[in-house]
């Protein structure tokens, strides 16, 4: 596969993103929710900035990085754990990557895009996934994000167990 292209999501991007974001919920079950609107999923309140990855001219990944909300709760565990108030760090989310791109690291280049845009605006990065998405915790887990507790991610009545992660200082 040629090497993937990481730059920022344009407005006609969201089209083909939410396309291969509902492959990816097909194939893995992510996102647990927001696959009935995936354009609006992709550009929630407090969107800070995005991206996405592609390949010869076609979105395979997309990452964004968002405002804490509001009963967010790895925003309110971060708080509590860093002393932090929400002007001084943003979530990284809606991360995924098409399965026939998973294995050029496009990935660790998305969340490396993020992290570096973060960087530059004074901002640290956490996260929440779900514990049954087991290839994404290594995958933080090998970037050296640091687990900071644990938590219920709630959606449509549901409750699933999830991991908090802070990124590297």
């Amino acid at each position: 596969m040629p090497q993937a292209i990481v730059r920022p999501r344009e407005k006609n991007d969201l089209a083909e993103a939410a396309t291969v974001l509902a492959a990816v919920h097909e194939s893995d079950g992510y996102p647990v929710e927001g696959v009935e609107d995936p354009e609006g999923w992709l550009t929630p309140e407090g969107l800070l900035a995005a991206w996405v990855a592609e390949v010869d001219g076609h979105v395979v990944g997309h990452v964004a990085i968002n405002r804490p909300q509001p009963g967010e709760e790895v925003a309110r565990l971060w708080r509590e754990k860093s002393g932090a108030d929400n002007s001084q760090f943003a979530v990284l989310a809606r991360l995924f990557v098409s399965s026939n791109a998973r294995k050029g690291s496009v990935g660790k280049r998305l969340i490396d895009t993020a992290a570096a845009h973060a960087r530059t605006s004074g901002l640290r990065l956490v996260l929440e996934v779900l514990t049954k998405d087991a290839a994404a915790i290594r995958l933080y887990e090998r970037l050296g994000w640091k687990r900071i507790g644990e938590t219920v991610h709630t959606f449509g009545g549901e409750q699933v167990d999830a991991i908090c992660f802070v990124a590297p200082a």
